[in-house]
């Protein structure tokens, strides 16, 4: 899929050749305000005084460990759920009273489909079509999202994967000016996750804003013009992928690095035991990280030196960016979460 397979579609843009159809409320407004929001469910708070905005065409993801208040966030903005406190305005609404006036204009991408399990597939876009006062054609949807050979499959027996695309066809049929993505990658094949990610900059290009969530730190920091991670229903880090990762002075270094082939981690923090803390990456193998109080030539001859006495080949070797992944782990933690 590129932009000009997009521009090549007559109904899947408006007169104003954007993808929105429906949008009313002024560009320059946010599409989202979220301002001290509390919610509280009996005497714990899932979100504790939270307060953002997302401007029309950005691309949000909003990071954060399990149990961290992301969906009841999300759900809020959606109007699924009201606030104990606090107030919410999406695309000028308050979802809490007006939660139907919200859904006509946003897109839901559920992570778990949200589709009938004896239902075909093109028979669930064309029912979601008939919802909506100006769709777009789901036959053309089943191409964008690779599923024509599938149009007469049962929700049922189709891959993860496949309801995933589904599901992404149901959140973009009525035209959203706000689409909220869950995971929308989870389950994919690199092909599928490919296009989704194409899909996700050519809405952002054409003026729909996307909220996201994911577990992905590579894809939030490919995709995102701004993260949020939160934790204990709270905001911790806020800033575009380049604000969080770049090092400052004050900041500890991370020489990150890729190797060929496994290295022996107690004999290498033994020769560079001077230097830092040396770990690896818990779910990307043969990646490491050095954290030490400076990069310097003579720290990479040390560590270049130490991982060749293993006879271990360097496949790659960073010290100005630390990854979205480590400034997570940075700020939640790394214990594991319920």
């Amino acid at each position: 899929m590129t932009s000009d397979f997009l521009a090549s579609s007559s109904d899947f843009r408006a007169t104003d050749g954007t993808l929105n159809a429906l949008r009313t409320s002024p560009l320059d407004d946010p599409a989202i305000v979220v301002n001290n929001v509390v919610k509280r469910f009996g005497d714990k708070d899932a979100v504790a005084g939270i307060s953002f905005e997302v401007q029309r065409g950005q691309v949000l993801a909003l990071l954060g460990p399990n149990g961290a208040g992301k969906t009841t966030t999300i759900e809020m903005c959606e109007g699924f759920l009201a606030p104990t406190s606090g107030s919410i305005s999406v695309l000028g609404l308050n979802p809490a009273t007006e939660p139907d006036q919200v859904r006509r204009r946003i897109g839901i991408m559920l992570q778990g489909g949200g589709s009938y399990s004896g239902i075909r597939v093109l028979e669930m876009l064309k029912l979601a079509a008939s919802y909506n006062d100006n769709p777009h054609d789901p036959e053309w949807l089943l191409d964008l999202v690779g599923l024509r050979e599938q149009r007469k499959t049962t929700y049922r027996r189709l891959s993860g994967g496949q309801q995933q695309r589904l599901s992404l066809a149901l959140a973009l049929i009525g035209r959203p000016e706000i689409i909220f993505l869950d995971e929308p990658t989870a389950g994919m094949d690199a092909q599928s996750r490919n296009m989704v990610w194409e899909l996700i900059n050519d809405l952002r290009r054409d003026g729909v804003t996307v909220v996201l969530t994911t577990h992905l730190m590579d894809e939030a920091e490919a995709l995102a013009d701004h993260v949020i991670i939160v934790a204990n229903g709270q905001i911790l880090a806020s800033g575009t992928p380049d604000e969080l990762t770049t090092q400052r002075e004050h900041r500890v270094a991370t020489i990150s690095l890729e190797t060929t082939t496994p290295l022996d981690l107690d004999k290498l923090a033994t020769d560079l035991a001077d230097l830092g803390e040396l770990e690896a990456r818990a779910n990307r193998p043969l990646h490491y990280s050095l954290r030490t109080q400076q990069a310097t030539p003579a720290s990479l001859a040390s560590i270049t030196a130490a991982i060749a006495k293993q006879n271990v080949l360097i496949r790659s070797l960073d010290t100005g960016h630390r990854s979205l992944e480590d400034v997570f782990l940075d700020i939640t933690g790394k214990e594991l979460r319920s």
